[in-house]
């Protein structure tokens, strides 16, 4: 038995609008997404700093709420600063050291394995593997000569992420500024004062949302980057490494590990590679101490500070880092989960409001059941 359904033209233009519109959105937002980060980012930092702005601003002389936010700036500048002057020089002094190093690494290896020395005689490999060593050398003296060119051509990038990086800030400083003023011109629009009230009420359990997780992670991130760094210092007594790696050490865990879920493993990841260079026992050293304290902190330190958990799964949790990532870049892993709580606060709301509405409709018939019997 065939069915045939019929569709107007008009219900059938309809729907193709609607799917041309919904794919032009998404082109747009794509196209867009440098934007849409320093936005994005701009309000993640105008949320976290509100509460600190706010508090600041109370024992300003009149309440000065651009005052409170100028001191904020400066903290978080002073702070960034002395992240990239503690974590970049130590770095490209190991980068170097290995560049420089190089040459006498492949000297004691050849000279270590007799075996292999036997083979390539053996088999009159010689020159060949003297000519391979000799352009490995070459090489990474090379290298070590030309950084400085190869420093000088990522300008361009590097100016574009610091003209990213101003216009943030700027933005930050206008949302703390402007914020409260621009909410209060909205919340005068409404004419239905019961609909103002659940609005203002749904908006503080967003806000709630995205500062309980911020200030959470920033905790868990310091309280992991201290133990880090002070690990580091202690194996500085113990094995062949410089002491002056336990500040970019725990800078560089501190900034990644505010990626969730697998931003701490690359932070360490990274560190491990800085102590290689020196030593790889310590590296190896290092590597158990933070698989033991991971176990401590998913099973204890987190949950205890996390006491306003978003309540998303993991699945939801991963997938949305997945999409931050991947479409936003490193901004957009991080601010990635405090949007999901938000989203999900909405979902709430409306299936709320629906299974009310659902409610209030069978209400009659349940009268008019009980009314005939």
């Amino acid at each position: 038995m065939k069915v045939k359904v019929e569709i107007d033209t008009q219900t059938f233009i309809r729907f193709w609008l609607v799917v041309i519109g919904f794919a032009l959105a998404a082109f747009a937002i794509y196209s867009a997404r440098s934007a849409l980060v320093i936005l994005g980012t701009a309000l993640f930092l105008a949320i976290a700093l509100n509460a600190p702005v706010s508090y600041l601003a109370k024992y300003l002389p009149g309440r000065s709420r651009v005052g409170g936010t100028a001191i904020a700036f400066v903290v978080v500048v002073a702070l960034i600063g002395s992240f990239i002057t503690l974590v970049v020089p130590p770095v490209l002094q190991q980068t170097a050291k290995l560049a420089e190093t190089i040459p006498s690494i492949v000297d004691a290896t050849t000279n270590q394995y007799s075996g292999l020395n036997q083979f390539i005689d053996r088999y009159d490999l010689q020159p060949q593997v003297d000519s391979a060593l000799d352009s490995l050398k070459d090489q990474s003296s090379q290298w070590t000569t030309h950084a400085g060119s190869f420093l000088v051509g990522s300008l361009s990038s590097v100016g574009a992420f610091f003209t990213a990086f101003i216009l943030t800030l700027v933005l930050t400083f206008l949302m703390l500024v402007e914020g409260p003023v621009l909410l209060a011109k909205l919340w005068k629009m409404y004419a239905d004062d019961a609909k103002m009230q659940y609005h203002k009420k749904v908006l503080h359990r967003m806000y709630t949302v995205v500062t309980s997780y911020v200030v959470g992670q920033l905790t868990v991130s310091a309280i992991g980057a201290t133990i880090s760094g002070l690990f580091i210092f202690l194996l500085s007594f113990i094995f062949n490494i410089p002491a002056n790696l336990a500040l970019p050490a725990a800078a560089i865990y501190f900034t990644l590990s505010l990626i969730p879920m697998f931003g701490a493993s690359i932070g360490a990841v990274l560190i491990a590679l800085l102590l290689v260079l020196n030593d790889p026992t310590a590296a190896i050293v290092y590597v158990i101490e933070f698989i033991i304290y991971q176990q401590i902190e998913n099973n204890f330190v987190s949950p205890s500070i996390q006491s306003k958990r978003l309540d998303l799964s993991a699945l939801l949790i991963l997938a949305s880092v997945t999409v931050g990532i991947y479409v936003f870049g490193l901004a957009g892993g991080i601010i990635s989960i405090p949007i999901a709580g938000c989203l999900k606060v909405l979902f709430d709301e409306y299936m709320i409001n629906k299974n009310r509405n659902s409610n209030k409709s069978k209400k009659p018939f349940a009268k008019l059941a009980k009314a005939k019997s």
